[in-house]
């Protein structure tokens, strides 16, 4: 079925109000009535693509499930594939300016959305590990006949990309790492743990306003501006849908995967071209918000997390962005494409 881009367009002219001023309009918006806007389902359905979305059926865990991905293909191909892998609280879609500039310049484009997140399966019971996301990649590129691609992987995508490439190193081609999560083992550093039911639980709780407000502080390093606005209205529709324990519960599966299997222990095992692109502005560190005070001082410093990833990972290739946070994808896109077009090119 193809998605049209009336989605994307409308949330942005529905949320203008909310996103209007650059520096005051998360805040602005954190009124007792601002968490009003669209409703979606458990699969996102209602919020539209802006490319046709493809359908991947399998069967996992003795459970049938489907993977929603984007396939787009260049006009001029230069016979290379980049797979983009999204983040914990973003989707395919929100690669959307990635797509667009990687397919100008030849590249044929997969982006998935992982099962659990988006508009794939969000199955009540299901045992989430970096492996087997990565195995259901690895199935998804197979179906396509893609068997060589670059990964690209941002956030908690940086950590099922670091893993594919332990996986399947002869089928990547090239390593990006856009930000990702993982880069030092929370647990071990004091982040106390979080049962399934206490995950589900605060995640009952999201709304577009607690949304907001942390990617404004994190993705953003502070800033607003209206373009990141129908992101946030995303990923608030499907807890406003009448899906919204099926999100949250499928939410606390994935963060416990994540804060229980850390890949950082592995980086000096990568054998494959490696790229870093890393806003120092960034501080995510899963759980520091509930973590004592000596445990926040010392967790989320990406200058320093990066340069030792960095280190890390043998030939790796270190890129940073001193003003940019989190997303410094959808953040500065132009000084981002510049260094990720740069970065594959570098590769022969």
């Amino acid at each position: 079925m193809q998605a049209r881009r009336v989605g994307v367009a409308a949330c942005l002219a529905a949320c203008a109000v909310l996103a209007a001023l650059p520096a005051s309009a998360a805040r602005a918006a954190d009124s007792a009535d601002s968490n009003a806007g669209p409703a979606y389902g458990p699969e996102l359905q209602g919020f539209d693509y802006p490319y046709p979305v493809g359908r991947f059926d399998f069967t996992s865990q003795r459970l049938p499930l489907h993977m929603a991905y984007l396939d787009v293909k260049p006009a001029q191909a230069n016979g290379r594939t980049v797979v983009l892998l999204h983040g914990k609280n973003f989707c395919a879609a929100t690669w959307r300016e990635t797509i667009d500039v990687l397919t100008g310049a030849g590249y044929r484009v997969i982006a998935p959305d992982q099962i659990g997140f988006c508009k794939s399966s969000k199955p009540a019971q299901y045992q989430y590990s970096f492996q087997q996301l990565a195995n259901n990649t690895h199935a998804l590129l197979a179906s396509l006949g893609i068997t060589r691609a670059t990964i690209v992987g941002h956030s908690t995508g940086g950590m099922l990309a670091a893993r594919y490439a332990l996986m399947y190193p002869d089928e990547t081609q090239q390593l990006v790492l856009v930000n990702p999560i993982g880069l030092e083992d929370w647990k071990a550093l004091g982040v106390p743990s979080k049962t399934v039911d206490e995950w589900f639980e605060r995640d009952l709780r999201t709304s577009a306003p607690s949304i907001r407000r942390y990617e404004q502080a994190t993705y953003y390093a502070g800033q607003w501006n209206e373009r990141y606005e129908p992101w946030v209205q995303m990923l608030a529709g499907m807890y406003r849908g009448p899906g919204k324990r099926i999100v949250a519960w499928n939410s606390a599966l994935l963060y416990d995967m994540i804060y229980t299997q850390p890949v950082v222990y592995e980086f000096g095992q990568i054998r494959v071209p490696t790229l870093l692109l890393i806003g120092d502005k960034d501080t995510t560190a899963i759980g520091k918000d509930f973590s004592p005070p000596e445990v926040q001082a010392r967790i989320g410093h990406y200058p320093a997390l990066a340069k030792a990833t960095h280190a890390a990972i043998p030939g790796s290739t270190l890129v940073e962005f001193p003003d940019l946070g989190h997303a410094p994808q959808m953040q500065d896109p132009v000084a981002f494409h510049k260094a990720l077009l740069d970065g594959l090119a570098a590769l022969r």
